[in-house]
């Protein structure tokens, strides 16, 4: 259940992100945004989306072995926190740079996502015996459909409302939009830690508990 709630909360992240993503893109600089088109953003995407495929094929498996699901989910969780803070500095930059940079940035974060992802997903796998996997991705599935359902909407919401305070004192324009989504995803890396979430001994048959 504890892994249950951890895929939550980032799954709510990860599709608040992917709205606001898009919308900020296409917001004029007086709001601060990018001013891209709607080709521009599925340009990015696309590109992201390559680069997403490549490094699930070919080389999360390996770190994974590593360092193991959790841990590895810790590490990259902690990572995006300053790397999606730095978006609204990146909207300050402009011409082919900012081209370059923003899409280094949604490679960088797509990867993280599926890492966190994938590495709960796995976790939720292994925490049950077979005969429970089936319930287990059940619950799992309706609850994260749920809290999917709720991301859209906070997402755009929140960017509205942070666009309308361009001249706040305390993280002007989009720089709360993306606070607000670090929030969400410093409760989640909270939930991968321990006590709430982590890593048991293996037992005879190789399951974790």
């Amino acid at each position: 259940m504890s892994s249950i709630i951890a895929y939550c909360v980032v799954s709510l992240h990860d599709i608040a992100y992917q709205e606001v993503f898009s919308l900020w893109a296409v917001s004029p600089l007086r709001l601060g945004g990018l001013k891209f088109t709607t080709d521009d953003v599925g340009d990015v995407l696309s590109i992201s989306g390559v680069a997403l495929c490549i490094y699930q094929l070919f080389i999360y498996p390996y770190v994974e072995k590593a360092c193991g699901p959790i841990v590895l989910a810790r590490i990259t969780g902690i990572i995006s926190i300053p790397l999606l803070q730095s978006y609204p500095f990146i909207a300050m930059l402009s011409g082919i740079t900012l081209y370059i940079v923003i899409s280094i940035a949604s490679i960088l974060k797509n990867i993280i996502a599926v890492t966190i992802t994938t590495g709960l997903f796995l976790v939720q796998n292994r925490v049950v015996e077979q005969h429970q996997r089936g319930a287990a991705n059940g619950i799992s599935m309706t609850a994260m459909s749920l809290f999917k359902a709720i991301g859209p909407a906070a997402g755009g919401t929140i960017l509205t409302w942070s666009q309308k305070r361009m001249d706040a004192s305390f993280l002007p324009g989009t720089q709360m939009v993306f606070f607000f989504l670090n929030l969400v995803e410093g409760l989640g890396i909270l939930l991968m830690c321990k006590p709430f979430l982590g890593e048991k001994k293996k037992t005879n048959s190789h399951e974790l508990h």
